[in-house]
């Protein structure tokens, strides 16, 4: 007999010898931790949900790429700061053939990941410019980046996209803008968590917005290709992967090998600097640093500081598998597919128990089935929610933490590997349905 639900108590006792006051507000990492403590108190696996670890199998292009290079002795050297040639090289061309944009060799630069990314790009946005001390995010987001600005001390500003689509997103980002404190906009798309995608439309409204009131542009292409209601998958050939690029200069792109590759352990992603803002001249940079450029800056201090380089081998890696997505041997995005088959499933579990969809419209187009999505219960707060869901040993996180507004958890499906993680997800939710 499971030994799930766990008590009111329990799970009190729990969240309290962790130091959580509040699950509905705990950072993905603390939901993790949760999880893992209740299996070792139960002795029954977590329905895991909660936090977006790949779960594809490697490629071997990747995995041989950098055996080779650690075979050819090169951890023992330092990588160049701005990254190894192939690299640049093969991810210029790779954006090409998936994003349809011309991006420099020297304006892409290889980061921890895309945390490591994002992190430095806040710090050096939030420099450029005395007035512009603001950093705005798109909302519902990845929660980490959220975070990122309270560590460095980095006035920051949220909200939630549900309420401003289309035509409304210029009203909202003109209000915001106006003011002139805001140095740079962040958002994902495809959206983590509701999966919601930009339209071309609200891309122009965006792009054009940043450049009237040179505001920076940071666009996390964390699952890039991954909206499967089209296929984005032949390089070189519409449709591609939508971006803000089309529509303004003031952009950096970010793209991971994480999510797309499979590769999150190595820690490895690329920043892409538009040409035009990779040259451009900051004299308040200058003072700073005796450097002026962004992209200069961004690279030999920012980033220099932060981490001193990434990986060198697993550059070599991700120049490989960019190197063969563009040349059409690797097909990254119909392995990904599998993250669509897994969400349409769970999605029926959960309306089979009586949720519903939070996030559920691109303006009047169904949102797709990807890596993740938004499900919420009638009556029920974040706090409510989660916790009976948790103490039925199925872990999300909740929407609030994720600046969004509504009620509601996030769902993510990586860890939905076997017919028993479904199985056992239709148990839980059964158990739910019995405590509410």
């Amino acid at each position: 007999m499971s030994k799930y639900p766990i008590s009111e108590k329990q799970f009190s006792d729990l969240l309290r010898s962790m130091d959580i006051s509040d699950i509905s507000l705990a950072s993905i990492r603390q939901c993790q931790a949760v999880g893992l403590e209740m299996e070792n108190i139960t002795g029954e696996p977590v329905v895991h949900l909660e936090m977006g670890i790949p779960g594809i199998n490697l490629h071997d292009i990747g995995v041989n790429a950098q055996k080779a290079a650690l075979d050819e002795g090169r951890a023992k050297t330092y990588p160049p700061i701005g990254g190894i040639k192939p690299l640049k090289e093969n991810a210029s061309r790779f954006v090409k053939a998936f994003v349809d944009i011309d991006v420099s060799p020297k304006c892409i630069i290889p980061t921890v990941g895309s945390m490591n990314g994002s992190f430095n790009l806040i710090l050096e946005c939030s420099q450029l410019d005395p007035a512009k001390d603001t950093i705005l995010y798109i909302c519902p987001g990845f929660s980490a980046h959220g975070r990122q600005p309270d560590v460095l001390g980095i006035r920051n500003y949220t909200f939630d996209i549900y309420q401003y689509r289309g035509e409304k997103l210029r009203e909202k980002l003109e209000q915001e803008f106006s003011t002139g404190r805001i140095a740079a906009l962040l958002y994902s798309n495809p959206n983590n968590p509701a999966w919601i995608c930009l339209t071309e439309e609200e891309l122009r409204i965006i792009g054009e917005c940043a450049t009237k009131y040179d505001v920076i542009v940071l666009e996390d292409m964390a699952y890039m290709c991954m909206d499967f209601r089209q296929d984005l998958s032949k390089p070189f050939q519409p449709p591609f992967q939508p971006t803000v690029a089309k529509y303004t200069d003031n952009y950096v792109i970010m793209i991971s090998g994480s999510k797309i590759f499979s590769y999150a352990g190595e820690r490895i992603a690329i920043s892409c600097i538009s040409d035009k803002l990779y040259d451009r001249e900051y004299p308040e940079l200058r003072r700073r640093y005796g450097l002026g450029s962004f992209g200069d800056n961004y690279m030999l201090n920012y980033c220099y500081v932060c981490s001193s380089g990434c990986s060198h081998s697993a550059q070599w890696a991700i120049s490989a598998m960019f190197k063969a997505a563009a040349d059409g041997t690797y097909d990254f995005v119909s392995e990904l597919r599998e993250y669509g088959r897994r969400a349409h499933r769970s999605k029926e579990i959960f309306e089979k128990h009586g949720f519903s969809l939070v996030y559920d419209k691109d303006i009047d187009q169904s949102i797709g089935d990807g890596f993740f999505y938004t499900m919420g219960y009638e009556g029920l707060n974040n706090l409510q929610l989660l916790t009976l869901l948790m103490r039925c040993g199925i872990n999300a996180i909740a929407l609030n933490s994720t600046g969004s507004g509504k009620q509601g958890i996030r769902v993510c499906v990586s860890q939905m590997v076997s017919d028993a993680d479904f199985e056992r997800l239709d148990e839980r939710l059964t158990l739910f349905e019995k405590l509410i």
